[in-house]
């Protein structure tokens, strides 16, 4: 909400002073849904925070070449987890950055159970780290790229909200989905440009 609207939820509380009935209940609706946006305006603002913390997580593994995924885990505003994608430079398939946060997180809280965290990832969850989500019973998970070719939490199909399963996740989609989605591209871009140069400078040995 910015000033104006909130200069303009001032008018209308002070219009209802010898409002009809009906239209004092207008009003009051309206007030309502202002609220109702105000909250939704401020949990974006969370949502796009944690999101930008996790993307800082994801350029420490293009540092290292590898791909950049990055993810935080939240609990009570704080980050108690945080982890990027190490997988060639440990040797694990392990190695995914969703594990690691998860990790640290339960170490952070002494449980497995991460009830009232919200997950931030950059890129959707590959079905062993959405498995992992399930399994942590972690409520909340906010992603900002998708992943059409092996994301299990929407694209492909999706882990985390399975009726089957005994715990579903609360998943938001598409948070700084731009700015994730082009970390990706470039960072493939510059390694096949890479790739290319090692190819040539091969040849002419």
């Amino acid at each position: 909400m910015n000033e104006t609207d909130g200069q303009e939820y001032i008018n209308m509380h002070t219009q209802c002073v010898g409002c009809s009935d009906k239209e004092s209940d207008n009003i009051q609706s309206m007030n309502i849904d202002i609220s109702d946006e105000l909250k939704e305006d401020v949990y974006m603002q969370d949502d796009i925070k944690y999101m930008k913390e996790a993307i800082k997580q994801a350029k420490k593994a293009w540092k290292l070449t590898e791909v950049p995924i990055g993810c935080v885990i939240v609990h009570d505003g704080k980050i108690i987890g945080r982890g990027y994608n190490r997988r060639n430079t440990d040797k694990t398939t392990l190695g995914h950055a969703e594990i690691t946060a998860i990790k640290r997180a339960s170490r952070f809280l002494g449980d497995w159970r991460l009830e009232d965290c919200t997950l931030y990832v950059t890129l959707e969850p590959c079905q062993m780290c959405a498995g992992a989500i399930v399994q942590a019973r972690i409520p909340r998970v906010v992603i900002g790229s998708m992943n059409p070719k092996a994301g299990c939490a929407g694209s492909i199909l999706n882990l985390l909200d399975m009726q089957q399963f005994n715990h579903r996740c609360e998943v938001v989609r598409g948070v700084m989905k731009q700015e994730c989605s082009d970390m990706l591209k470039t960072f493939f871009k510059e390694l096949r440009e890479i790739k290319k140069r090692e190819r040539l400078l091969g040849n002419g040995d």
